[in-house]
């Protein structure tokens, strides 16, 4: 089979790693790629975003079967193009892609359907958000309707900066249109965890869980960014809660967006909040997080590809999808100066990995055949190990092997999952 993947970054590097295990799998093209996933599909170059494009793209190459990857050409549409040309993809549709693209749908769904998260009002007019802002209970948590790379969700802790948060977003624009309506919720306290799950509309199986490090710097501070490392699976995320987030949240999503015409097919993402009153939602994603695919991928013992085909078919139910009970980390390495002005250009060099260990090339261009950095977030170490302390040793081992001037990484991803692990005991 001829697999398309569209997307550019480290969380589709790690998708064609695992698709092709598979043995049916031909050629894997990549549209646009980089230069790292060069060393692993026929990168196409060009715009994700470009539906024609893409579409074209798909004709020329006699694809088979296509993983749409990103939010942005979910949310415009992608899948539906595609599909309209004849050609099986992996990815919601247009109208199921708005549980990401849109957060007033997404937490009115949660509203109608009785799904637990924050409490919340939404605003398209900012007098009327300011006038919210000035009495609503403290810390405010002010998010921008629309994709906005991960970075549109700001935590208040008073009112001027929740304040600020609201002009910047409504009035300066800083995410764009994303702006235009803002969400304000509730500040929801207990530990974070990241669920990725399958699901054709029907059934739903969830993905070992993770944890994700947004901050960019070390002990959760600094800028958010689009993901600074993660371990699986998140030790806080016990049987119990699984099967309580079964009933309460996964399944319920699912039902609702079919109640409302809009059956969602692909990988279904739960921005998850374990409060002391239990799991809220956060936030959900229409597709694989980034880097917490990173994590998660390497831990599927089943196959990617024939998942992803029973996802596409509506017969999910009948697929094995099989997770190791091993850990795995991934720490990535960024240009200093990430997420704001950072410099390009530097030379990569890369090790030998062993079985348990992968590189996944996030920002990256290949130059008369060297290795150039060419992005924030450059790429993630990733390793498994029997357990957590092991794959987060691995991984920091694995990152130092791995050299470009300007790099950073952040030096405690897993602590506080090791740390989880030590209350355990």
């Amino acid at each position: 089979m001829n697999i398309l993947v569209v997307g550019g970054g480290g969380r589709e590097h790690a998708i064609i790693k695992k698709l092709k295990e598979d043995r049916r799998v031909e050629t894997v093209y990549a549209l646009p790629g980089n230069g790292g996933i060069a060393a692993d599909a026929v990168c196409l170059g060009g715009s994700a975003v470009d539906i024609p494009a893409v579409v074209a793209a798909a004709k020329v190459h006699s694809v088979d079967f296509v993983v749409v990857a990103p939010d942005d050409p979910l949310v415009l549409g992608m899948v539906d193009a595609l599909e309209a040309e004849g050609f099986p993809c992996f990815g919601p549709g247009k109208n199921a892609a708005i549980i990401e693209g849109s957060k007033a749908f997404s937490k009115d769904l949660m509203k109608k359907y009785g799904i637990p998260t924050a409490a919340y009002e939404t605003f398209t007019d900012m007098e009327a958000a300011l006038s919210y802002v000035a009495a609503c209970p403290l810390p405010a948590v002010v998010k921008a309707d629309g994709l906005a790379l991960g970075k549109g969700v700001l935590i208040c802790e008073t009112r001027e900066a929740a304040r600020e948060a609201v002009r910047s977003m409504m009035e300066g624009r800083v995410f764009g249109d994303s702006g235009a309506t803002v969400v304000i919720e509730e500040f929801l306290t207990g530990p974070e965890v990241s669920v990725l799950s399958f699901t054709d509309g029907e059934t739903v199986v969830p993905m070992v869980s993770s944890m994700d490090h947004k901050r960019v710097l070390d002990g959760d501070q600094g800028l958010n960014t689009g993901g600074m490392g993660t371990v699986a699976p998140n030790p806080y995320y016990t049987s119990e809660i699984a099967a309580e987030c079964m009933e309460k949240i996964f399944l319920p999503t699912i039902r609702a967006m079919k109640a409302e015409g809009r059956p969602f097919r692909g990988c279904l993402y739960f921005g998850l909040m374990l409060t002391p009153d239990g799991p809220r939602v956060i936030e959900y994603n229409c597709r694989f997080g980034d880097p917490e695919t990173q994590v998660v991928l390497p831990l599927l013992e089943s196959s990617l590809l024939e998942i992803m085909l029973a996802v596409s078919g509506g017969r999910l139910a009948e697929t094995e999808a099989r997770f190791s009970n091993k850990s795995a980390c991934c720490v990535i390495l960024a240009s200093e100066g990430y997420p704001q002005k950072y410099d390009r250009g530097f030379p990569i060099t890369l090790p030998e990995t062993a079985a348990d260990e992968q590189v996944c090339i996030a920002g990256a261009a290949k130059k008369d055949g060297k290795l150039l950095t060419s992005g924030g977030r450059v790429l993630g170490a990733v390793a498994v190990a029997e357990d957590l302390p092991a794959a987060i040793a691995k991984a920091y081992a694995l990152a130092d092997r791995i050299h470009f001037d300007n790099a950073f990484c952040r030096r405690d991803i897993g602590q506080r999952a090791l740390k989880a692990l030590e209350e355990k005991k």
